[in-house]
């Protein structure tokens, strides 16, 4: 399949630096904001805590190193999948590829007239930035799109991070371009089990993205 392209006007660009603080980006103007990711980390991890306990820290350092191995090859994939490259899946191990295919019909039949992939975004209003993987349309809506692999299927409940993070794109790319996006799609990879797609609305979640910036802020004493 093809994908139609139909980009935005160019927005700026950022740069990004890893500290041990977490990852912060620097704005034209000379701003330093946290990444998205950066500042949901403050908010409580009861369940991944639960379960490192359970299988131990060692083990579960070896489970996570591998799927965020997995999770950055087929993010790999479906980048180069979608901008029309033939060659997408070359260099990729067949696990990867066999992986990509289980999300690769959704994208197919839902995904098309591509505005943006794996951009920088800022917010002012938010004092936050980040890497959004995918502003396109999704069955006709435009949305923002991220893609994300799971080692079992997700509850709605569970994944509560994933949409304030999506929220938080849809504000910083209306920011940056003036176009608003009220569609959030979670496209999740779930390993030997179907694929799962949530749909949800931006309004339903930003609220609880600034909340969390709030929380960020008293944590780090700013």
């Amino acid at each position: 399949m093809l994908f139609n392209h139909v980009p935005c006007e160019p927005i700026q660009k950022i740069t990004r630096e890893t500290t041990d603080r977490g990852r912060f980006y620097l704005t034209p103007e000379g701003k330093h904001y946290p990444s998205a990711t950066t500042v949901l980390n403050v908010l409580p991890k009861d369940g991944i805590e639960a379960w490192k306990k359970r299988v131990g820290e060692a083990e579960a350092a070896k489970i996570l190193s591998q799927a965020g191995r997995r999770g950055t090859a087929v993010h790999d994939i479906a980048e180069n999948y979608i901008k029309n490259d033939k060659a997408w899946s070359r260099g990729h191990m067949p696990a990867n590829i066999f992986s990509f295919n289980q999300i690769k019909p959704i994208i197919d039949k839902s995904v098309n007239n591509v505005v943006m992939q794996e951009e920088f975004l800022w917010s002012d209003y938010l004092k936050t930035a980040g890497q959004v993987d995918l502003v396109a349309e999704f069955d006709g809506v435009l949305s923002i799109i991220d893609f994300k692999t799971s080692l079992r299927p997700k509850k709605k409940e569970w994944i509560g991070n994933y949409f304030m993070q999506e929220a938080f794109y849809a504000v910083a790319f209306e920011e940056r371009t003036k176009i608003p996006v009220s569609q959030l799609v979670t496209i999740v990879m779930v390993d030997g089990g179907d694929p799962q797609v949530f749909v949800e609305k931006r309004d339903d979640h930003i609220k609880a993205f600034m909340k969390a910036r709030i929380q960020y802020n008293k944590i780090k004493g700013i």
